[in-house]
């Protein structure tokens, strides 16, 4: 569990290997977390983003991380909540284990999640969080974790509670608070 963290700021500013794009499925940009990426990025991540030609919900690509700190950006399109009617939450899953797979062919160390479809695809902020840390725990028990991180990043303070209720469900206690880091 050493391996899972939570940070409370701006995905953009990490100085990871990786950070997870809450994309929509034309990889082209958007609003919320998908917005402040390409922006950030600059121009060039929306060249390659092109060059993919989208991506279905629950799956995941990755493209280089061009202005951004990271390295890399692995972009997954999550599920619109429709009430939990719609195998929202196995496609939800789908996109964590996709950037998984992702992180393991990348030989990535350290990757940062934001609240996938969370804004405004509307999708229950602590079933999200749920959904996160289970499959982060999951990929932790299938991998080495050796000295793997994940982060799991929040722009308010309901974000990080939700991440913090999630694992004291899950884990019996918190993930440790991260600092600045860039």
């Amino acid at each position: 569990m050493k391996s899972l963290s939570v940070f409370r700021g701006d995905i953009t500013s990490l100085k990871l290997d990786a950070i997870v794009n809450a994309a929509n499925s034309s990889l082209l940009g958007g609003g919320g977390v998908d917005g402040a990426i390409h922006r950030a990025a600059g121009p060039k991540l929306l060249e390659e983003c092109r060059s993919l030609n989208g991506c279905a919900v629950g799956e995941a690509k990755v493209t280089h991380g061009y202005e951004l700190p990271a390295t890399w950006v692995i972009h997954t399109v999550g599920p619109v909540w429709y009430g939990g009617t719609r195998n929202e939450e196995s496609f939800l899953r789908s996109c964590y284990r996709s950037c998984f797979d992702l992180v393991v062919e990348n030989n990535i160390t350290s990757v940062a999640f934001p609240a996938i479809s969370t804004g405004a695809y509307r999708y229950p902020l602590d079933l999200a969080a749920t959904v996160a840390v289970s499959e982060a725990q999951e990929f932790l028990k299938r991998n080495d974790p050796g000295d793997k991180i994940i982060l799991f990043v929040g722009f308010t303070p309901a974000s990080i509670e939700a991440y913090q209720n999630a694992a004291r469900e899950i884990f019996g206690c918190e993930l440790a608070l991260m600092g600045v880091l860039g």
